[in-house]
C-alpha cells in the first residue's frame, strides 16, 4: 500500500515538472523570440536578429528533454540552471518584476520535483 502511494506521488511530481516546464519553456521561448523582433524591422529578418534573446529558454527546453530521459541528471541540471536564471533575471540588473520573479522561481522548484520523483522511485527498488 505504501509503495503504491509513493509511486503515485512520484508520477504526480514527474508529470507536474514535465508539463509545467514544457508549457513555460515553449511559451517564454516564443515570447522571447518574437517580442523584440519589431525593433529589428519585424518579419523573419527581425526574428532572426532577435533570436539570441530566446537562447536561455531553448537551453531550458534541451534540459527538459534530458530530464525527460534521465530524471536525476536532468533534475540536477534544471535546478542549478533555474537558480542561475532566478539570480540573473531578478538580482543582476536594475529591473525587478514580480512576474519574472515568480516564473524564474518556478524553474528550480520544478527541477526539484524531478529529483523528488527520482528519489521516491529509487526508494522502491
Amino acid at each position: 500500500m505504501i509503495a503504491a502511494n509513493r509511486l503515485r506521488l512520484a508520477v504526480l511530481f514527474r508529470r507536474i515538472a514535465r508539463y509545467s516546464l514544457l508549457i513555460i519553456g515553449v511559451l517564454v521561448f516564443i515570447f522571447a523570440l518574437l517580442s523584440g523582433s519589431e525593433d529589428y524591422g519585424g518579419g523573419i529578418n527581425g526574428i532572426i536578429k532577435n533570436s539570441p534573446n530566446a537562447i536561455p529558454w531553448l537551453i531550458l527546453l534541451m534540459f527538459l528533454y534530458l530530464a525527460w530521459k534521465w530524471e536525476l541528471v536532468g533534475g540536477i541540471i534544471i535546478t542549478v540552471f533555474g537558480a542561475f536564471l532566478f539570480y540573473y533575471f531578478n538580482f543582476s540588473g536594475s529591473n525587478f518584476f514580480v512576474s519574472t520573479f515568480i516564473m524564474t522561481l518556478l524553474l528550480p522548484v520544478l527541477g526539484a520535483f524531478f529529483l523528488l520523483s527520482w528519489y521516491l522511485r529509487k526508494g522502491m527498488k
